[in-house]
């Protein structure tokens, strides 16, 4: 009895043990099972993760209604004027030197022209004899005209005496504009400025042989004055940018020797033809200069404010894509849908692009777009700070 009941204890104890092992056995293989399914899961949420693009987002931002141009322009005075003299001689005096401020009609030398002065005197004798001749022959003439009323003299004597009158008559006349020719001449003993400027140059003396150039010689520039209330600044406008480029444009003159300081002008005239070498517009802006503060011949910068029209788009560089259908841009559409639009750029501003057509500010611009983008495809649109790497994220 005893071994019988020992005998049951052991098969229980057996059966037991079985028990445990199936348990152990099941639990290796559940454990195994589960563990190949988180994988297999996974692996297809990763390879879903590869199959679709994670993209970054922006909206364009909208250009400034109003755009500055920067541009290399050279100021020029108003009025820019070499001074020569009209007669030969000698200098006399100056009144004028470099630096000067001078007034229209202002004396600004004197020459010695012993020459002009002779050869006046010789012409108002010349004159003086030439009106005496004309005087008697005036009187003959008269005298002719009256004897042939009576026919004491042959009408002969009087065409001669009459014609003789005429001849004296002219004589009188060409003298008279010889002596003017020699006054004009001698006037030209002093040099006046022609405007209200300032001397820039002076490259005469006083004893300085003076030749006008009339005899053939080569002329000596004696001063050399220019107007700065007011100045021209010539300024080459792209082409893109000419149209925008109109008189009454606002215009700014930065210097580096006035840091921090804008000097307003005016667009004033345009050649109004593009040139064909620089494929520029030439343009003049005008800055008034009543303190004599900028000078002529300085490199300024010349800030245009452009109107730029119509709203551009501005994106990043990055978000081109170049391909052989033209320039694009892509957008995601519907929350996950890529898709491309043709866009046509303006200006270049390095790290970004301003687009003049082709989006709107509604648009969720893809940054960085992979290579391999089209539209309708299926994206993924990281979250605000996600890193991405272009096509996937990490």
């Amino acid at each position: 009895m005893a071994e019988r009941e020992e005998n049951a204890a052991q098969s229980r104890h057996g059966r037991l043990i079985a028990i445990v092992i199936l348990i152990v056995v099941a639990f290796v293989v559940i454990a195994g099972v589960a563990v190949r399914w988180k994988a297999s899961a996974a692996l297809r949420a990763e390879t879903y993760d590869l199959a679709v693009p994670t993209v970054s987002v922006i909206h364009p931002k909208l250009g400034a209604p109003e755009t500055e141009i920067v541009l290399p322009g050279n100021i020029q005075a108003f009025n820019d004027s070499p001074i020569y003299a009209r007669t030969d001689g000698y200098l006399k005096n100056w009144y004028a030197d470099i630096g000067a401020h001078v007034k229209q009609g202002q004396l600004l030398a004197e020459i010695e022209t012993p020459e002009v002065d002779q050869q006046l005197y010789q012409a108002r004798a010349d004159l003086n004899t030439a009106q005496a001749n004309y005087n008697l022959s005036e009187i003959t003439a008269s005298r002719y005209q009256g004897l042939a009323q009576s026919d004491s003299v042959s009408k002969q004597d009087v065409d001669n005496a009459v014609g003789d009158f005429q001849a004296k008559k002219a004589i009188v006349a060409s003298a008279q504009a010889n002596v003017k020719h020699f006054e004009e001449l001698q006037s030209f003993e002093k040099i006046y400025a022609p405007f209200d400027g300032v001397i820039t140059a002076r490259n005469t003396d006083i004893g300085h042989l003076i030749d006008s150039g009339s005899a053939g010689g080569t002329a000596t520039e004696l001063f050399h004055i220019s107007s700065t209330k007011v100045l021209r600044v010539y300024v080459n406008v792209p082409q893109q940018d000419s149209p925008s480029a109109k008189p009454g444009l606002a215009a700014d003159l930065t210097l580096e020797e006035f840091p921090g300081r804008r000097f307003p002008g005016k667009l004033v005239r345009t050649a109004k033809a593009i040139d064909p070498t620089s494929r520029t517009l030439l343009v003049e802006v005008d800055v008034e200069n009543p303190d004599g503060t900028l000078l002529p011949g300085a490199y300024a910068e010349v800030h245009l404010k452009i109107p730029s029209g119509a709203l551009a788009a501005i994106v990043p560089a990055g978000a081109l894509i170049f391909r052989s259908q033209g320039l694009q841009v892509g957008i995601v559409e519907n929350g996950n849908r890529a898709a491309l639009k043709d866009v046509t750029l303006g200006r270049d501003f390095g790290a970004d692009v301003e687009v003049v057509s082709g989006l709107t500010a509604n648009d969720l611009v893809i940054v960085n777009p992979p290579d391999s983008l089209v539209s309708g495809e299926t994206v993924r649109v990281a979250a605000p700070g996600e890193n991405e790497g272009g096509a996937n994220a990490p």
